[in-house]
């Protein structure tokens, strides 16, 4: 569960940006995160459906002055999810299941917004 992941080359990486209610802690949407997180890989992990990892990110409240634009903007609180699939059509094919709708369904409840980018990779390395 908090073990390192190793994300092959060429994965499809979804960033999804859920901002939760006002006043809504993240204690109160632990559960849902992990009940919808267990769904994905358990469910739709590797062969059955191209789940490659995740992870999960609780806004720390930090904006960068030196890799913003534009100015500082305040953000919302909201939680970060990011997803690693083997492609979009995996992906998009797990999300209208009926197991993840459920699970996912409880985690909006406790939302006001939520937005899924999907991207390509186009490099990734490590210090030599």
């Amino acid at each position: 569960m908090f073990e390192p992941i190793v994300i092959p080359f060429g994965a499809k990486m979804l960033f999804n940006t859920v901002t939760l209610k006002p006043g809504v802690q993240l204690e109160e949407v632990e559960m849902a995160l992990g009940e919808m997180c267990n769904v994905v890989k358990d469910t739709y992990g590797g062969d059955k459906g191209g789940f490659i990892a995740g992870q999960v990110f609780k806004f720390s409240g930090f904006i960068s002055d030196e890799g913003s634009l534009g100015g500082l903007r305040a953000a919302d609180d909201h939680v970060a999810i990011v997803t690693f699939w083997r492609s979009f059509d995996e992906h998009e094919k797990s999300h209208a299941d009926e197991a993840f709708k459920d699970k996912f369904s409880a985690l909006t409840a406790l939302c006001t917004d939520s937005k899924e980018f999907g991207y390509d990779m186009l490099w990734q390395g490590v210090p030599e």
